[in-house]
């Protein structure tokens, strides 16, 4: 059975699950760990790759997974400083599960959109005008 629901506070706080997506779960975390996946990067190579992320959220992202072990940044000593950003043996053991997320919503995304469409078209959801 598939867990992830607490019965208390202190369940939920120390719950791994809720843990993890609460890292992953955001805008920008899978898209950083994918664009990662085929090597070490530079910080604006990052910010290109990804496009509209802005270098203040970027900036907040990558110190997240660097905090949490999926990444590894390193400073070169040089003029001016060089940093690079690339997976560790953690982030990079999160690209399976990934792929399989991706795989999924590719196959799912058309009934998904459907769906949307459905919900939308019903009479309680259209918008009223004033």
């Amino acid at each position: 059975m598939l867990r992830v629901t607490a019965t208390t506070p202190q369940e939920a706080e120390s719950c791994p699950v809720r843990d993890v997506l609460d890292r992953i779960g955001d805008k920008w975390s899978l898209l950083i760990l994918c664009t990662l996946a085929d090597g070490k990067l530079r910080f604006m190579d990052i910010k290109r790759a990804i496009g509209d992320v802005s270098q203040r959220m970027l900036t907040q992202t990558l110190r997240h997974l660097e905090r949490d072990g999926y990444i590894t940044r390193r400073v070169y000593p040089s003029v001016p400083p060089r940093v690079e950003y690339e997976l560790s043996e953690l982030g990079r053991s999160l690209l399976v599960p990934v792929q399989q997320l991706i795989a999924w919503a590719e196959t799912h995304h058309p009934e998904i959109a459907a769906a949307r469409d459905r919900y939308d078209a019903r009479p309680e959801n259209v918008p009223q005008a004033d």
